[in-house]
């Protein structure tokens, strides 16, 4: 029996041979995930409790083999995608909330529990789970920690690192640990705050302890129409600097708005240049003040129409479009390419220009979607990967986004991650230094270095299907590893 095949039949003997993926054709839908990049894993292996998780990787350990984290897939930095002939570990399959716990508002969930489902278990007992990625109906509790997923409402509540307050973890010999816990403020060094955010590099979360907040008693939605993209961001600016934080404020341009309405009719004005979707939540008296003046500011900012949510279902009718913008853009081009890059808020509007400038130049379309509240941009390359030169174009249009966001003051990634994405891009914002003492960390916890190898960091081997893979190359092999 070749090494290979004993390497499978160990897996099969801990999780059961249905449990265990390793042909071809059946490892197709998992040499992806929301984003562009490809690589085919060794295998796939879905354990069902930690112990299992623990068994596969002291198995994985003894071999050699690097080891990549996988939820539900919809991660768009190619976090999980198995470089090196790695083996994936989906989580899918571990989706029990284990815990709500009403008095100390908490909840203990496994790591494939839906970001959406734990929500709507907590909203049956006056709680919420606050932190909503677009994908919430699909991405996994597991993945938002390891990519410290945001979301619309995180302009008030925080993205997840604010909201998860221990885990179990499963290290790279296979060894189960806590960290943090159901205390809000535990002493000495928070090893839980490195580990969220760490793009799978560190270990497998099994068990996520996360803190709940009370659902609001009143919520309003406003839908404001702008004439141009500038004039929605100049309300954003302006409706905070009145000291107001809504739990979201969001901006749809007009490309996005024609791909939702050719979808579906979700009452999306036609010929707008944009419209800015603002929620405000609190008590009763609290969110009828603050809506008179928002509606004012919008006003006096330029919308040409301001209206509001007049039913539960109006306002999930305004929220299905945005978040369900991203698959309408299907109906302009076969594929999207989306960028993960933040801006000051009050270089909004100068950021988008230029964004708009080099959709010109490239004579490529850009739709933009994104969390105007604080300034996470998602400009959005429309493309077709059939046509001769488009992914190149489409690469180089991305870096000079990223390039864009960082020369005005901002940062690489929102809430995505780097993963193979941006990795190229991080001597734009960190130092050789920076990224020394980063991979020093993730050694603390992964001294062999085998959780999600080639991520993050520049250089190492070059892979075909790497959307950066032109960058990397000119970086050169080993330039950070």
């Amino acid at each position: 029996m070749s090494e290979a095949r004993r390497f499978i039949k160990k897996l099969e003997s801990i999780v059961g041979r249905e449990y265990v993926i390793h042909h071809p054709d059946d490892l197709l839908v998992y040499e992806y995930d929301g984003s562009v990049d490809k690589a085919m894993p060794r295998a796939v292996v879905l354990p069902a409790s930690t112990e299992e998780v623990s068994r596969v990787l002291v198995v994985a350990d003894e071999a050699r083999v690097p080891v990549v984290g996988r939820g539900s897939g919809t991660g768009l930095s190619g976090g999980a995608i198995a470089l090196e002939d790695g083996l994936q570990v989906a989580l899918t399959r571990m989706k029990r909330i284990l815990e709500i716990d009403e008095r100390n508002r908490l909840a203990v969930v496994e790591p494939g529990v839906i970001n959406l489902h734990l929500d709507e278990a907590a909203r049956k007992r006056g709680l919420r789970y606050a932190p909503d990625p677009s994908s919430q109906k699909a991405c996994s509790l597991g993945g938002n920690v390891a990519e410290n997923a945001g979301g619309p409402h995180c302009l008030a509540y925080g993205v997840t690192s604010n909201h998860v307050l221990g885990m179990e973890v499963v290290l790279e010999d296979g060894s189960v640990t806590w960290l943090g816990g159901k205390i809000r403020n535990p002493v000495g060094y928070d090893l839980r705050g490195a580990f969220v955010g760490s793009e799978g590099m560190f270990g497998l979360a099994t068990k996520i302890i996360v803190r709940l907040l009370p659902a609001p008693p009143t919520v309003k939605t406003y839908l404001a129409v702008f004439e141009d993209v500038g004039g929605a961001c100049l309300a954003v600016s302006s409706v905070i600097g009145q000291g107001m934080v809504p739990a979201a404020m969001e901006i749809m341009d007009a490309l996005s708005i024609e791909a939702v309405q050719r979808v579906t009719d979700v009452g999306l004005p036609s010929g707008a240049g944009a419209v800015l979707l603002v929620e405000l939540e609190g008590e009763d008296e609290e969110v009828e003040d603050q809506g008179l003046q928002v509606e004012a500011i919008l006003t006096e900012s330029g919308a040409s129409e301001v209206r509001w949510a007049e039913s539960a279902q109006e306002r999930e009718r305004l929220w299905s479009a945005r978040k369900n913008a991203l698959g309408a853009l299907g109906a302009l081009a076969p594929n999207y390419y989306l960028v993960d890059g933040v801006v000051p808020r009050t270089r909004l509007t100068e950021s988008l220009e230029r964004v708009s400038e080099i959709s010109a130049q490239y004579d490529i379309p850009i739709a933009n979607v994104f969390h105007a509240g604080d300034g996470n941009l998602h400009p959005c390359i429309l493309f077709d990967e059939r046509k001769p030169g488009d992914v190149e174009r489409v690469m180089e249009v991305g870096g000079r986004i990223l390039e864009v966001c960082v020369e005005l003051g901002g940062a690489l990634s929102g809430e995505h991650g780097i993963g193979l994405e941006k990795k190229a891009y991080m001597p734009l914002v960190f130092t050789n230094g920076d990224m020394d003492v980063m991979a020093r960390v993730r050694g603390a916890f992964a001294p062999q270095g085998r959780f999600n190898p080639g991520k993050v960091f520049p250089g190492g081997p070059e892979y075909t299907h790497s959307m950066q893979r032109g960058a990397v190359l000119a970086a050169g092999p080993g330039a950070h590893v």
